[in-house]
């Protein structure tokens, strides 16, 4: 869900600026699940610039505490959101815990990393949501790991898809994300980053990515 429409659109315009986010609508990527994509995101990029790194951790912090309240944990996915995590903790003064896909299989074994207490009140920052299997994995740890109160998730980028919808909802999960699929695309749109038979290719695809070709022939 969109918090903030004008964050929305400001945060896909930057995020296409530094290549965070890279269309290939005529050269798809191939994602681990073996989806052919015309989108990749890797939104760690952001914190090798500092003027896009200092506007995603204003707007995280803004949005945490205006829609969950300040919290007293900030928690970030690992790996892609320790490093935004760590910064949103900062601007709000608070601790700051990170969490493993899987416990670590040596030493203390642990799957969060820092201290947390019981029925602390938890905020997860994730960096990126595609099907939020990840970022669920991460809550369901705090839940149950730590016995934290998870208030909510917030997230760089959403790819929008319907099936991530419906995975936090079954897992009782409240989430939000700077911005999404379908302000990205109307930007590059705007932007001259796609022309109109790329755009509508883009949404072709995200009607069904797991079953969607690419194209071979486009209008110039």
């Amino acid at each position: 869900m969109i918090y903030n429409e004008t964050i929305a659109q400001e945060t896909a315009n930057l995020l296409l600026q530094i290549k965070a986010i890279k269309l290939k609508p005529q050269d798809p990527f191939t994602w681990s699940s073996g989806i052919k994509s015309p989108i990749y995101c890797d939104n760690r990029i952001v914190l090798s610039y500092p003027a896009v790194r200092n506007h995603i951790k204003e707007s995280l912090s803004k949005q945490v505490e205006e829609i969950f309240g300040k919290p007293d944990v900030i928690a970030g996915v690992a790996t892609g959101a320790i490093g935004i995590g760590a910064l949103v903790a900062e601007s709000l003064g608070l601790p700051f815990v990170y969490v493993r896909p899987k416990p670590k299989a040596h030493g203390r074994k642990n799957q969060i990393e820092g201290q947390i207490e019981p029925n602390q009140k938890v905020v997860v920052i994730e960096d990126l949501i595609s099907t939020g299997n990840s970022s669920l994995n991460a809550v369901e740890a705090l839940r149950e790991e730590a016995k934290a109160n998870v208030k909510g998730l917030i997230a760089i980028f959403s790819y929008g898809f319907e099936k991530a919808n419906l995975n936090f909802r079954n897992k009782n999960v409240d989430f939000y994300s700077l911005s999404n699929y379908e302000y990205l695309i109307t930007k590059a749109a705007d932007n001259l980053y796609l022309n109109e038979n790329e755009l509508e290719l883009l949404k072709t695809w995200h009607l069904n990515p797991e079953e969607w070709t690419p194209k071979s022939q486009y209008k110039k």
